[in-house]
């Protein structure tokens, strides 16, 4: 396996390469500096571009098996599509969904986030590969076990699985209403809400971890990352810190086994 960048935050987990990128590397500015991976928040096309283009080469992946979706805050799960791209370019999105998997070799998922929880999903028994947006709808809508279901109807054993869940806003920044806590309690248990005062705030990684065992993960095979995304300016982008104005990392895992 291929030594990873410093710049990119890694499981010890996962026996693919993966990662979920950082702000470092890139030749975005101002606001998006550096390596914004998103192309829908003002940055220069041809910046983000470059900026691909490097992840790229830190992925040790070609570009044109990069898969990517047009987030939606939904709970669709699609598979990667067939064909070859262009040499050195980016392929179009796969469609309207927040996770994506795929066993072709050589080729790599990825998911984009500035807050919401990414994951990574791998089986290495059937050699599969899947990366997985849950913002609080996402997670709500239990996208996770959605994404798991459609790698066992495919012939992976949950149990099997691994999961590497990333750099997300963590508990400490995220600071919800009274009505999404309380819904959150209802789905979840009273684990994921943190009263602190008049505030109430979120823990939405533990939410997405729990979905995970819920659909038949060991704990033992679940890595939930410590990064907090709000918290950490000089590594991470931020939607909510950042009131908008901001980058998305790009959060992938490679089919390389």
């Amino acid at each position: 396996m291929s030594a990873h960048p410093s710049s990119l935050v890694t499981s010890s987990l996962l026996p693919v390469p993966h990662g979920f990128a950082t702000r470092a590397g890139g030749v975005s500015e101002g606001a998006h500096a550096s390596l914004n991976l998103g192309f829908s928040v003002g940055d220069l096309r041809e910046r983000v571009e470059e900026n691909h283009r490097r992840l790229a080469v830190a992925a040790g992946a070609a570009l044109e098996t990069l898969h990517r979706v047009s987030q939606v805050h939904g709970d669709r799960v699609v598979e990667a599509g067939a064909g070859e791209g262009t040499a050195g370019a980016l392929r179009p999105s796969e469609g309207e969904a927040d996770a994506l998997w795929t066993e072709r070799p050589e080729h790599w998922v990825a998911v984009g986030t500035a807050d919401c929880v990414p994951v990574l999903l791998v089986d290495p028994d059937g050699r599969r590969v899947s990366a997985v947006h849950s913002g609080w709808r996402g997670t709500e809508a239990r996208i996770v076990a959605r994404a798991v279901e459609a790698l066992v109807a495919r012939g992976s054993r949950p149990e099997r699985l691994l999961a590497a869940v990333g750099p997300s806003i963590q508990r400490c920044c995220y600071v919800v209403s009274e009505d999404l806590g309380q819904r959150f309690t209802a789905g979840f248990g009273p684990e994921v809400v943190v009263r602190e005062g008049a505030d109430v705030r979120l823990d939405l990684a533990r939410a997405v971890r729990d979905t995970l065992l819920g659909a038949g993960l060991k704990a033992a095979h679940v890595e939930v990352l410590p990064h907090c995304t709000a918290c950490d300016a000089e590594r991470f982008f931020s939607h909510r810190r950042d009131a908008g104005r901001t980058g998305r990392h790009l959060n992938f895992v490679v089919h390389r086994f």
